[in-house]
């Protein structure tokens, strides 16, 4: 195979990747979204397959890690195609990068109806910087299942896939979930942060298969699941500050499970 140059915004493949650049209900429709940028493109080579298409600018044609992309694509079959900047630009939403990006198919994982294992659930977040911080903190902590409620942004989108920095290419990511029914369902313990609790995470035992519940930005977790969890802890921290982040909060829950089951 060769690369083909496309040099018209009308051309129809070009047409079809910048509905999915820029159109969430055309990503969700075929299941298809967009990595920008050699980071995520190089780790979806390294841990997943082979994208449906690599797309290159012009200028970035020839930059040498693009070149071991374009190699590696060309060498598995890949679409490889390669645009005007301009054209480029109108795809890609990275600032001062280097101009590859690759459109995938989103994993779907093997279904799941209950809570055994370490886990993430995901209730009403709408910020895609803190859910690519959480799914990033998860996988360097270990954990690989992650679910989101159906109202919790798009975990595939283009924002969270830059926020999580490869990160979802090593966990399972179940979307639209209905955290209700798993968290009834569990047979692991079910854990949400609350700040009115006198019980510290560093107190609880976590050295044990957990499920952490993490909630809306500004309400927290809903109050039918936080009525659901088995425990709520509290993260200590300086009454000056009425709380944390949630992805400060998650990074803290998760790696003080970590410390109590590998270092302590």
């Amino acid at each position: 195979m060769s690369i083909k140059l496309i040099q018209s915004r009308d051309n129809p493949l070009y047409k079809q990747i910048r509905q999915l650049a820029t159109s969430a209900q055309a990503r969700k429709k075929a299941g298809q979204t967009l990595l920008d940028g050699v980071h995520l493109c190089q780790a979806w080579l390294l841990h997943r397959t082979a994208p449906s298409i690599c797309v290159v600018s012009d200028t970035a044609a020839s930059h040498h890690e693009v070149l071991a992309i374009l190699k590696l694509c060309l060498e598995r079959q890949v679409n490889c195609i390669q645009l005007p900047d301009a054209l480029f630009a109108a795809l890609s939403q990275v600032e001062n990068g280097v101009e590859v990006l690759f459109v995938v198919d989103v994993p779907i994982p093997t279904h799941v109806d209950s809570l055994n294992e370490n886990a993430i659930l995901l209730d009403q977040l709408q910020d895609p910087g803190n859910v690519g911080s959480i799914l990033r903190s998860a996988a360097a902590a270990g954990i690989k299942k992650i679910f989101c409620s159906p109202i919790t942004v798009a975990a595939w989108s283009p924002k969270v896939l830059r926020a999580g920095m490869g990160a979802h290419f090593v966990v399972d990511i179940y979307e639209s979930s209905d955290l209700p029914a798993l968290v009834r369902n569990a047979s692991i313990p079910v854990i949400a942060t609350s700040s009115h609790v006198k019980q510290t995470i560093f107190e609880y035992d976590l050295s044990k298969q957990v499920a952490w519940l993490f909630g809306h930005e500004g309400q927290g977790v809903s109050a039918e699941l936080l009525a659901c969890a088995s425990v709520q802890l509290a993260i200590p921290h300086d009454p000056a500050i009425e709380s944390l982040n949630v992805a400060a909060s998650a990074a803290v829950c998760l790696f003080e499970q970590l410390r109590q089951t590998k270092y302590n």
